[in-house]
């Protein structure tokens, strides 16, 4: 019975708050909702990323110090491989062959506790981290070919610096930069792609709750969602940007400058 101006302060008020009220369908509080499914998918996501960042980051290095060898391409159609698989796929031949086969994770349910989270979503965050593997690999790839063709390159290799000082101090550190941006990027495309995921592995996480709030037309909780999740895609952005001035000072200067 209000105008518009006035809900949408109400609205805003209450996000701010986290009062998100009480959601209809499945008869509980919004945060309370949220409150205990969010930590597992937060929790899969940077499992997934960090899987993405040890296998990608390899890859892309060794490519890049070999390119235009066998092995540059033999990484490059690998990678591009994956990057053609969907995730819930991926996720179930890994259940298939980790799970039913050796039996070495379980491939549904969610525990308790930093060891029982990381034993039931290594799988999800394998497949979660193979799917976000050509990005890192391939951006790394090509950024670390064009710093690798930079003057202060050639002037350490003139100082007979070794080759692996000169990619890890030098060339490493600059052209992590434009990786750290795609991740961030990533961050969104990574929330979607948990919602699948959780529902292949059964995990009790935001993105099933997103399903089953689309499935009982519970279109506060999925509002709800929708702007956390936007939320945490600027806070990620933002991160990146700290995380990349703390790498590269000319980033702090220029900061600095404005």
């Amino acid at each position: 019975d209000q105008s518009l101006l006035s809900q949408l302060g109400s609205f805003v008020r209450d996000l701010l708050t986290f009062q998100f009220g009480n959601s209809a369908t499945f008869n509980q509080s919004i945060s309370d909702l949220l409150g205990g499914r969010i930590g597992a998918s937060l929790f899969l996501i940077v499992y997934g990323m960090l899987v993405a960042v040890a296998i990608g980051a390899p890859l892309g290095i060794w490519a890049a110090l070999r390119a235009g060898k066998a092995s540059d391409h033999g990484i490059r159609i690998v990678v591009n491989a994956t990057y053609a698989m969907p995730g819930f796929w991926v996720g179930l031949v890994l259940a298939l062959i980790f799970g039913l086969r050796l039996g070495w994770f379980p491939v549904s349910g969610y525990e308790r506790g930093f060891t029982g989270q990381l034993r039931t979503l290594t799988l999800p965050a394998l497949a979660l981290g193979i799917s976000l593997l050509a990005v890192v690999s391939r951006t790394l790839r090509s950024s670390m070919r064009r710093a690798m063709e930079a003057e202060y390159v050639e002037a350490a290799a003139a100082r007979g610096y070794s080759t692996t000082r000169i990619v890890t101090r030098h060339v490493l550190r600059n052209a992590s930069m434009p990786t750290i941006a795609v991740l961030a990027v990533s961050f969104g495309a990574l929330i979607g792609g948990t919602a699948v995921l959780e529902q292949v592995f059964e995990i009790p996480g935001v993105g099933s709750l997103l399903i089953d709030a689309v499935q009982r037309r519970d279109y506060q909780v999925i509002e709800v969602i929708a702007v956390l999740a936007g939320t945490v895609v600027v806070l990620a952005g933002l991160a990146a940007d700290i995380i990349q001035a703390t790498i590269d000072p000319r980033v702090r200067r220029s900061v600095t400058r404005g």
